[in-house]
């Protein structure tokens, strides 16, 4: 078992995060609890800025705020230095009541809605990556009534196809994300925005995927970026001056992955933009890159209580906890793959294999298929580590279950940055008719 962040296993064999006792955190503030930690939140942004300041003059990191977003992590991110992107109204409304600068907020999104444009042009954001002629004309459109100049960046389909699941692949020609170079799509794009005074065009952006392992992706993505900037340049005399690759670095789930480090990663991104470059005779662009899983995925822990056990004869051994698909869709999704342990007795020899299985009425609502793990009983504590990414960000209330609260850890102190629902909050916005 892989120990993230500031985690260390006690001399009672309790699990420890920041220094607190995570059984003491399930008794304070009850579970499912999803535990961050601020500490590994830091340390995983900083090593992408230290890596960049090794290797290149002019770059931006942003957080991607659909892995995990809320005022604190937020304010988090702008204390450190990084930007973030958004993807809804939803998530900008979250990052203007942090306080978030607006000269670092970058909005993506293949579906932008009027109220949202509005609601970036109204604060002045930084950038709009745009995905589609569609939203192109509608952004002619408000700026013209406003008669506001805005920076944007084009989103492309670069046709790369990273090797990671089909769902969270994004780079492919067949995408419902950004515009494809074929047949022109792409360029055409650049010229009805270069023609528009109120719209100054920056830079490309291409997501390739996500929980990505292998680095050569995205040199191929350099290639082809680079290839379309000469045509850009060549058809409008336009440079453009920025280069956005995304995010989509992997993180360790269970000890079989491999991903790279972030300095590795860097260091080879930095090295590709240079010598491609120079043999496109092309000035070198800032670099920006979009991690959100890679900031925030390992500093996540979710704490269970353990319910039933049971054991179908001559098969499955199943250990019900208090959650499940409702707090972590992710295994349902997309058969994602989690650690866990026995938070009480972590250091406990493994004697039994288990399933550990959700409290709601789906058979797929199933966390971890068949773990090694101490005999269970009925009240223990099991950690599910890295669930800091896509887990409270794609929770729901399916089958009437309260979302979880998230406890931010440091140094020995626990806050807590998302209160844990109530039965009250399921029907806050349930409204009955008059004469029902």
């Amino acid at each position: 078992m892989e120990l993230n962040g500031t985690m260390e296993i006690d001399g009672d064999g309790v699990l420890n995060i920041a220094g607190i006792d995570v059984c003491t955190l399930a008794e304070d503030f009850g579970t499912p609890l999803i535990v961050m930690d601020e500490a590994e939140i830091r340390s995983n942004i900083r090593s992408y800025i230290e890596a960049f300041e090794k290797y290149y003059d002019d770059y931006m990191v942003l957080y991607a705020g659909k892995a995990f977003y809320n005022r604190t992590l937020f304010r988090i991110m702008a204390d450190e230095g990084a930007g973030i992107d958004v993807v809804s109204g939803g998530e900008l409304y979250t990052a203007l009541e942090a306080d978030f600068p607006v000269e670092k907020i970058y909005f993506h999104g293949n579906n932008k809605l009027s109220e949202e444009i509005k609601m970036g042009l109204d604060c002045n954001i930084g950038r709009f990556v745009v995905d589609n002629m569609c939203e192109v004309k509608l952004l002619e459109k408000l700026v013209a009534k406003k008669n506001a100049k805005i920076k944007v960046d084009i989103r492309l389909t670069p046709g790369i196809e990273a090797h990671t699941h089909e769902f969270i692949q994004t780079g492919q020609i067949d995408s419902k994300f950004g515009v494809s170079l074929v047949e022109n799509q792409a360029l055409n794009l650049v010229k009805e925005i270069v023609k528009n005074e109120n719209m100054i065009l920056k830079g490309l952006h291409a997501h390739i995927g996500s929980q990505i392992f292998d680095i050569l992706p995205y040199k191929k993505l350099v290639e082809v970026m680079f290839d379309f900037m000469v045509k850009v340049r060549e058809e409008t005399g336009k440079e453009i001056s920025e280069l956005d690759f995304g995010g989509g670095l992997g993180i360790s789930y269970v000890s079989q992955d491999d991903p790279p480090a972030v300095d590795e990663f860097v260091r080879e991104l930095c090295k590709k933009v240079k010598v491609i470059a120079e043999e496109r005779n092309y000035s070198l662009p800032r670099i920006i890159v979009e991690p959100g899983r890679s900031i925030v995925g390992t500093a996540g822990t979710t704490l269970y209580k353990v319910g039933s056990i049971k054991q179908v004869p001559g098969m499955t051994r199943y250990a019900a906890v208090d959650g499940g698909m409702t707090d972590n869709i992710r295994p349902a999704l997309y058969d994602a793959v989690y650690d866990a342990f026995v938070a009480n007795r972590a250091d406990e020899n493994v004697e039994e294999v288990y399933t550990i299985a959700g409290k709601c009425c789906e058979s797929g609502d199933i966390l971890i298929k068949d773990i090694e793990l101490p005999l269970l009983k009925p009240g223990d504590l099991i950690a599910v580590t890295s669930t800091g990414a896509y887990t409270y960000a794609m929770s729901s209330n399916y089958n009437g279950v309260p979302r979880p609260a998230v406890v931010l850890v440091n140094e020995g102190e626990a806050n807590v940055i998302i209160e844990r629902e109530n039965f009250e909050d399921l029907i806050k916005n349930d409204v009955i008719p008059s004469g029902y």
